[in-house]
């Protein structure tokens, strides 16, 4: 418990400055990277100075998101042409329906990898072809938040800023500083980064081993900081070479929650009340903080099956000695708010409750501080749900920083919502039900030469409860553009590979674009005086009601797949089956 108050205290003492330094570079006072920020104009055909309404921001965005994703598809299909690949792999690693499904996983910001990287990859596709994504969609997300802050901010404005100009001061004076100092903190606590191929050795029983290298510490800082999670091994955080200390391991924690905690702030700063940031801020950090401590409980309480033989109790499966029980269900916790994905530990292996939350935290919309923007733009969404609610019980127009919510933002807000829900409940039952012809030539005919089939469920390394909550929670991670699974489910088959792109499409793109509309609703709105009926959203009050909104909309939406899974798991563990 003193780990996760202490890591709690440094991201509390961190909030205001990087929030005053966001606002700082949004509100476009920040000029020391000019050098390069305005060649960078010119050379792209950017007017900076243009003020976009929010159809105009939305289509920029899809436009420059989709263009992304093909340019990653073609990369990942022709590898084996490209340069830098010392381990001499070919295109043929990466199937069609296997580079769909990481060009969308990788520019939705969810970073879900069916395939293990050192054996797939070249240095040129994890460093060009999926980096560039780390960069890219980390600053889409920091734009969408900074562009519906605008809208609540603006008083009878047309427009919520400039896509393009966003993107490019989110890049240079925000991620490429940090990523700058905090490789080089990488390297330092011995993270590799070498163009040299893999290192062929002899262990001390003189067995044979090969030990992958590359650049791995400059790809490990953007994934922690941009919240993408996509590891360079595929043990990702837990891996000596991507996370080799304990303070590594806090950097990492850190990192995840830095810009999105800022954020916060930045919101309250750039609306003209630091308390409605600090108010966010505040049911973000009873979420995380109640998560991690339910975690972390139920994992030091192991399963009670082992006490009949003597054992220690404590569930020590799929976690690291090094970093322990503490330092692994804080990291989960942490990375399943933070929209990150990467892990320090297996969650397959947690106990019930102890993987139930990871799975609710993401469930939640990852609002618990959540991804680079979408944090904020998520939790903002439940808001509007929560003053709309309080409006209701006071009988009064909901208004929120002086503006009246009306029909059309409840509306977008209840689009975003349905939407990931639709994707999780619906792409999982069908999962549960769906059959299809086996894989392979031998496998998929019988001795009449007739087509087997089999259901999705046969991927699935485990029965039962706990079987369906592996595919729960990987459509969960898509949907949420999350990243992180129960790695107990074989997903690189072409049917996981393509509903598992779709729902990390649909959880991306069918909440930006209610957002951005939002934002250029109330852009055009006027500020009206607050009166005695207001209702103040800057108080502790309302914070229980925000929190209250996240809890009861995920425990209504997602309660009845959560008892077929891990709460009837947990029953079974109790009940010592």
């Amino acid at each position: 418990m003193l780990q996760i108050i202490l890591y709690f205290l440094i991201i509390l003492a961190l909030t205001k400055p990087m929030g005053l330094y966001l606002a700082h570079v949004f509100e476009g006072k920040a000029r020391w990277m000019g050098w390069l920020e305005r060649p960078l104009y010119r050379l792209l055909g950017i007017q900076p100075d243009e003020d976009q309404d929010w159809r105009k921001y939305a289509l920029c965005t899809l436009a420059f998101s989709a263009f992304s994703m093909l340019l990653t598809y073609g990369l990942l299909r022709m590898q084996g042409l490209l340069p830098l690949n010392p381990q001499g792999f070919s295109g043929e690693q990466m199937t069609p329906h296997l580079a769909f499904n990481t060009a969308a996983s990788f520019m939705t910001n969810t970073n879900w990898q069916s395939y293990s990287p050192e054996s797939t990859l070249s240095y040129f596709s994890n460093m060009v072809s999926l980096a560039i994504h780390n960069w890219a969609s980390a600053a889409v997300g920091l734009a969408v938040a900074v562009a519906l802050v605008r809208g609540l901010a603006r008083k009878s404005a047309g427009g919520i800023g400039n896509f393009w100009s966003d993107v490019v001061r989110g890049t240079l004076y925000v991620l490429l500083p940090i990523c700058a100092v905090g490789a080089i903190i990488f390297v330092a606590s011995g993270v590799p980064q070498t163009f040299e191929g893999p290192k062929a050795i002899t262990t001390i029983e003189g067995a044979k081993q090969t030990i992958a290298l590359g650049p791995v510490a400059s790809q490990e800082i953007i994934k922690q900081l941009g919240t993408n999670g996509g590891g360079f091994f595929n043990a990702n955080s837990a891996h000596p070479f991507e996370n080799p200390t304990p303070w590594a391991d806090l950097f990492s924690k850190v990192l995840m929650f830095l810009i999105p905690a800022g954020l916060t702030y930045m919101f309250g700063r750039m609306v003209g009340n630091v308390r409605q940031g600090w108010a966010v801020f505040a049911a973000m950090s009873v979420l995380f903080l109640a998560g991690a401590g339910i975690s972390t409980v139920a994992e030091q309480s192991g399963n009670p099956a082992f006490a009949q033989y003597g054992v220690e109790r404590a569930n020590m499966e799929g976690k690291e000695v090094r970093f322990g029980i503490a330092g692994s269900t804080l990291f989960a916790s942490i990375t399943t708010g933070a929209s990150c994905g990467a892990v320090n530990s297996m969650h397959d292996s947690y106990t019930p409750i102890g993987g139930l939350v990871p799975l609710f935290n993401i469930l939640t919309g990852e609002v618990i501080f959540g991804g680079v923007g979408a944090g904020l733009y998520g939790m903002l969404l439940f808001v509007i749900l929560a003053v709309f609610i309080a409006g209701l019980m006071v009988g009064r127009t909901p208004e929120y920083l002086g503006k009246k919510i009306g029909k059309f933002e409840v509306q977008m807000a209840m689009i975003a919502v349905l939407a990931m829900a639709i994707s999780i409940l619906g792409m999982t039952a069908l999962g549960s039900v769906l059959e299809l012809p086996k894989q392979g030539s031998m496998a998929a005919l019988n001795t009449l030469g007739e087509t087997v089939y089999g259901p999705m469920t046969g991927n699935l390394n485990n029965p039962g409860p706990h079987g369906f909550t592996e595919m729960l929670y990987a459509f969960t991670s898509a949907t949420g553009n999350n990243g992180s699974a129960f790695a107990g489910i074989t997903a690189n088959t072409p049917i996981y590979n393509t509903l598992l792109g779709l729902a990390m499409i649909i959880g991306r793109f069918l909440v930006i674009i209610p957002v951005l509309a939002i934002a250029g609703h109330m852009a055009r709105k006027k500020v009206a005086p607050a009166s005695a009926g207001t209702f103040p959203t800057d108080s502790a009050t309302f914070t229980l009601l925000l929190v209250g909104v996240v809890v009861i909309v995920g425990a209504l939406t997602f309660f009845p797949a959560l008892a077929l899974g891990p709460i009837v798991e947990h029953l079974q563990m109790t009940g010592g089956r």
